[in-house]
């Protein structure tokens, strides 16, 4: 395929300097024209010196010279063919070996722009022996010097321009980055404020109705079967259940979206798939650090991040919801920390049913630390501190096993009740 034939770039608007500078190369091109036509010797020279100027002129408006390398290609090989004709004619043309310089270095690709420059030097040295000259080192001097210094300049410009055009798509890009760091942020807090309220109707409406309707279910119990106040009892019981499934339904309705299409195991498993990125399955929107960083493989491609295996073992069981929000936030933290920390190549997660309760583990190959030296995180992040809060104020245990160079492991044990072990318990304990 022909070099001049693709395309040229697409050009971003003239900013001052390149403005000026484009100034400045017609400005020289049309005074060295000009002396070239006063200093000439004959009519002929005046003549050829005008229609280089003309042709000169008509590349610089002409749109197709600035958007295709074949027109300005041609356009650069006619302005060449008039210079050559101006320069038999006159020596004075020599001097405007220079602006073509720079046009040919501007507006042809490297392999092609610098044996131009090189053969529009020797056109003009060959002019100026041609024309009677005597040979001194000025004689080759000259061109080769404004040609060095011609190709220094435009090579050294496009370097810079390259450059710039680098640092700004960085800007960009991180631009762009802080953006949606900001927005994963944002929608961490509306998560973690969600799960609050979910928390707290747990804690104090729900439990609250649960005890007055085993309260007036007792009463109820206790009166004679003809007691006038059976009724009233009886409706309050009534009421009082009323209340509580409207309370669980707003629980559920915070429950992170996972947790709401299938079990806990079921969001674990999703956790765990290759290809489970950002605000993807299994990463959903759980919080900065799981958005951020995805499940291992899935954020960061398989050959980045660990392989990620997910097993259950005894018999699975439905847990109140804060336990459910609770081991999904810290798989997912912990999931993170190995793919951000550890440099593992494989991950697993083991979520336990037993007798009296239920546990998750979470296990990496990775580099290891020593968990006594392990600062909260100063990115706000969902760390060891946090998880090992979090299992606490549910009754539970967070222990972590790590060393230097054999991997970590984290687990987290909550106790289950008999009633949580019921095969109907629902999203409140």
């Amino acid at each position: 395929m022909d070099p001049h034939s693709s395309p040229r770039p697409a050009r971003r608007p003239l900013t001052p300097a390149p403005f000026v500078l484009r100034l400045c190369l017609h400005l020289l091109m049309a005074g060295l024209l000009v002396l070239a036509a006063v200093r000439a010797h004959s009519a002929a020279g005046t003549v050829a010196a005008a229609v280089t100027g003309a042709v000169y002129a008509a590349g610089s408006y002409l749109p197709p010279v600035r958007t295709s390398r074949r027109a300005a290609a041609v356009w650069l090989g006619v302005l060449g063919a008039s210079w050559l004709a101006m320069l038999w004619l006159t020596p004075e043309a020599l001097w405007v070996a220079f602006p073509l310089y720079f046009l040919q270095l501007h507006l042809l690709p490297v392999r092609w722009s610098l044996p131009a420059v090189a053969l529009t030097a020797g056109a003009a040295i060959l002019s100026y022996v041609g024309h009677g000259a005597a040979l001194n080192p000025g004689v080759f001097i000259g061109p080769l010097l404004g040609a060095a210094v011609a190709v220094a300049t435009v090579l050294g410009y496009q370097a810079l321009y390259r450059e710039s055009e680098r640092r700004r798509r960085l800007i960009e890009e991180l631009i762009g980055a802080r953006a949606e760091l900001a927005a994963a942020e944002r929608h961490a807090g509306t998560l973690a404020e969600r799960e609050r309220l979910a928390r707290e109707i747990h804690d104090t409406l729900a439990q609250g109705l649960s005890s007055i309707q085993l309260l007036l279910r007792a009463a109820e119990r206790a009166l004679p079967p003809d007691s006038p106040a059976a009724g009233h009892i009886e409706r309050a019981r009534r009421a009082a259940q009323d209340n509580l499934t409207e309370a669980r339904r707003f629980v559920r309705a915070l429950t992170p979206s996972d947790l709401e299409h299938g079990s806990l195991a079921a969001a674990l498993e999703r956790l765990c798939e290759p290809g489970a990125g950002p605000y993807g399955p299994g990463a959903g929107a759980y919080g900065s650090e799981a958005g951020a960083y995805g499940s291992g493989a899935g954020a960061y491609g398989p050959e980045a991040g660990p392989r990620v295996r997910f097993s259950v073992s005894g018999t699975p069981v439905e847990l109140p919801t804060p336990y459910e929000v609770a081991l999904l936030r810290i798989a997912q933290s912990a999931l993170a920390n190995t793919v951000r920390h550890a440099s593992a190549s494989r991950a697993e997660i083991t979520l336990s049913f037993m007798d009296a309760s239920v546990t998750l583990d979470v296990v990496d190959d990775g580099e290891g630390f020593e968990p006594g030296s392990v600062r909260p995180s100063s990115e706000g992040g969902f760390g060891l501190p946090a998880m090992r809060a979090r299992a606490e104020s549910l009754g539970g245990t967070f222990t972590v096993e790590s060393a230097p160079g054999q991997g970590t492991a984290v687990a987290v044990s909550l106790p289950l009740s008999p009633e949580d072990r019921s095969p109907t318990a629902g999203g409140i304990a």
